[in-house]
C-alpha cells in the first residue's frame, strides 16, 4: 500500500482546500500540516485540526499516513482552531496573577479596605501563614511550568486565556479579600487546627510536585507516545496504585487544607469548584488510559481511591 495523494477538505462546507500530490506513505500528520501551512500561511500548524471524519477527533502529529484507514487518495478534513497561545505562556499568565493580586489585599491597599486600614498588619498570625502558603503554591506552579511540565499539546485557543484568568485571578481576589479583611476571625480550634492544616498542605504540595516530576519523566527524550504512569521509589507517587490522576488528588487536598487553615467560606467554595473541575479532567484522562491500553490497571479510579 502506497498513498501518494492527500485531499484536504473544509470540515464544515466539504469544499476542497488543497490536493497534495506525491506524499510519502510514511509521512506524519505533522508533515502534512506543514505542507498545508505552505499553501495557507495564515493557518500555522498549531492552529490546524486535521481529522479523518468531520465530526471525529483530531489526528495526532505523530500518526503516520499509511497506518490510517485511507485509500490511495487520503481524504482529510481541516478545522481552524483559531489563534493559539503556548501552554507555558498560558500557565505563566494564569499563575502570576493570583500571586500578585493576593498581596494587594494582604497589604490592605487604601482602595480595598479604606484609609484607616492602610498598610496595617493583621493581629492574627494565621493571616500571615495563609499568605505564605498561597504564595508558595503559585511560586511552585510557576517553577513547575518552566522546569518540570512537558506538554503533549503545545498550544490552546487564545480566547480561553481570558476565561482562565477570570477564574484564577477572580478567585484569588475573592479569597484574599476575606482572609485579609480587618474583621476576619481565626479558626475555631486555634493552633491545633492551623498546625494540622499546614502539615496537610505541605504533604499535598510535595505529593503534587512528585507526581508532576514522575509524569514529566514519561516524556523524556522528546517522546510523545502516551504511556501508563506507575509508582516510583518516591512514596508520594504510590498513589498511582489507586488513582489515575494523583496530581489532581493532591491538588484538591492542598485546597482542602487551605480551607481548614483559614476557615473561610469563599476558600471552601473555591475548593469545591476545583474538585468538580478536576474530577471532570481526571475522568477524561482515566477514560483515555482505558481506551489506549488494554492492560491498564483495572483497580485504579480517576481521582479518589476506591470511590471516584
Amino acid at each position: 500500500f502506497v498513498s501518494s495523494q492527500v485531499e484536504i477538505l473544509d470540515w464544515e462546507t466539504k469544499k476542497q482546500l488543497c490536493f497534495l500530490d506525491k506524499v510519502e506513505a510514511n509521512a506524519t500528520i505533522r508533515e502534512i500540516r506543514l505542507m498545508f501551512h505552505k499553501l495557507y500561511p495564515r493557518w500555522y500548524p498549531a492552529r490546524q485540526s486535521i481529522k479523518l471524519d468531520p465530526k471525529g477527533k483530531s489526528l495526532r502529529d505523530e500518526e503516520i499516513l499509511q497506518h490510517l484507514p485511507v485509500g490511495t487518495t487520503a481524504t482529510l478534513y481541516f478545522k481552524d482552531l483559531g489563534p493559539q497561545i503556548g501552554w507555558t505562556t498560558v500557565f505563566l499568565i494564569e499563575y502570576t496573577g493570583p500571586l500578585f493580586i493576593y498581596f494587594v489585599f494582604y497589604f490592605r491597599m487604601t482602595f480595598v479596605y479604606g484609609v484607616d486600614e492602610r498598610f496595617t498588619s493583621s493581629p492574627h498570625p494565621v493571616v500571615n501563614l495563609a499568605c505564605i502558603c498561597h504564595s508558595f503554591h503559585y511560586i511552585k506552579r510557576l517553577i513547575e511550568t518552566v522546569f518540570v511540565h512537558r506538554f503533549s499539546r503545545g498550544t490552546m485557543p487564545l480566547r480561553n486565556i481570558v476565561k482562565n484568568c477570570l477564574y484564577y485571578w477572580g478567585f484569588a481576589a475573592w479569597l484574599a479579600y476575606y482572609i485579609n479583611h480587618p474583621l476576619y476571625t481565626p479558626p475555631s480550634y486555634g493552633k491545633k487546627q492551623i498546625n494540622f492544616a499546614v502539615i496537610m498542605f505541605l504533604l499535598c504540595e510535595a505529593g503534587n510536585f512528585s507526581i508532576h516530576v514522575a509524569l514529566s519523566d514519561l516524556w523524556r527524550n522528546g517522546s510523545k507516545t502516551c504511556k501508563i504512569p506507575y509508582p516510583t521509589k518516591n512514596p508520594f507517587t504510590w498513589l498511582f496504585f489507586f488513582v489515575s490522576c494523583p496530581n489532581y488528588t493532591y491538588e484538591v487536598g492542598t485546597w482542602i487544607s487551605f480551607t481548614i487553615m483559614t476557615q473561610c467560606v469563599p476558600v471552601g467554595l473555591f475548593t469545591l469548584l476545583c474538585f468538580i473541575q478536576m474530577t471532570v479532567w481526571a475522568k477524561d484522562k482515566h477514560c483515555t488510559y482505558l481506551r489506549e491500553f488494554k492492560d491498564y490497571p483495572s483497580h485504579r479510579m480517576p481521582i479518589i481511591p476506591f470511590l471516584l
